[in-house]
């Protein structure tokens, strides 16, 4: 006869657990969890950061030095100032701009040429639209006189525009004051700077050097010169 159960009492159901079969000594676990996600230490994420913002410093310089470069206009040979600028001074290269730095633009090249120089130029450095001008010498305040220099007068390394010199006047024949006036016109040496040199020598033996005087002593100089008792002195080369 069976028996039944005490009234009021459900039945209870246990779960089998994994019994290693026929001895065998592994056991699988039970209810295995899901492995958790690892634990990310703060130095690992600083050195990640620090990776990654030096990766973009690093391609943003390349970037800059590969695709920034822009062609401009660069001096390559000595101009004096107001001296005339010609083809062979200037060349066109690829340069980093900073910001804030005025060129010229290496497609505007042709329209340098024959510009006048505002200041003196040197080789190796980039044209600025503030080295140009466009006033022909002599500039307020000073006058232009045309010295004739025989060859002999006239240094062996020769003038250049640019060059400082000094006018002064020179005795006549045997010492005497020329006969064109009884005191030279020039009583002090003037400081001039040449803007100009011809040596094609013209019929009478004379090379033409232009030198730039201030406005005062402009009519003394050429007075002085048409005498032809004048010298020059080298003080400076260039501008």
């Amino acid at each position: 006869m069976s028996r039944q159960p005490p009234a009021g009492i459900g039945t209870a159901y246990f779960p089998s657990t994994d019994v290693p079969r026929n001895g065998s000594d592994s056991v699988e676990s039970v209810g295995q969890l899901r492995g958790l996600p690892r634990r990310r230490r703060p130095a690992m994420v600083a050195l990640s950061i620090a990776l990654a913002g030096g990766g973009v410093l690093v391609s943003a310089a390349v970037y800059q030095r590969a695709d920034h470069q822009v062609p401009v206009v660069m001096v390559t040979g000595s101009v004096p100032a107001m001296g005339v600028i010609t083809a062979g001074d200037l060349a066109v290269a690829d340069v980093n701009v900073p910001a804030g730095v005025h060129v010229i633009p290496g497609s505007q090249l042709g329209q340098v040429t024959g510009e006048i120089a505002a200041v003196a130029l040197r080789p190796g450095t980039l044209l600025a639209p503030a080295d140009l001008t466009a006033a022909q010498p002599p500039a307020a305040g000073q006058v232009l006189v045309p010295l004739p220099l025989k060859p002999e007068s006239m240094p062996a390394s020769g003038l250049s525009p640019g060059d400082h010199v000094l006018i002064v006047a020179t005795p006549g024949d045997q010492g005497q004051p020329s006969s064109a006036s009884a005191t030279p016109s020039l009583t002090l040496q003037v400081p001039a700077v040449v803007a100009a040199v011809s040596l094609a020598t013209d019929q009478d033996g004379f090379d033409v050097v232009d030198v730039l005087v201030t406005a005062a002593a402009g009519p003394a100089v050429a007075d002085q010169v048409s005498t032809g008792e004048f010298a020059l002195i080298v003080t400076k080369r260039g501008g």
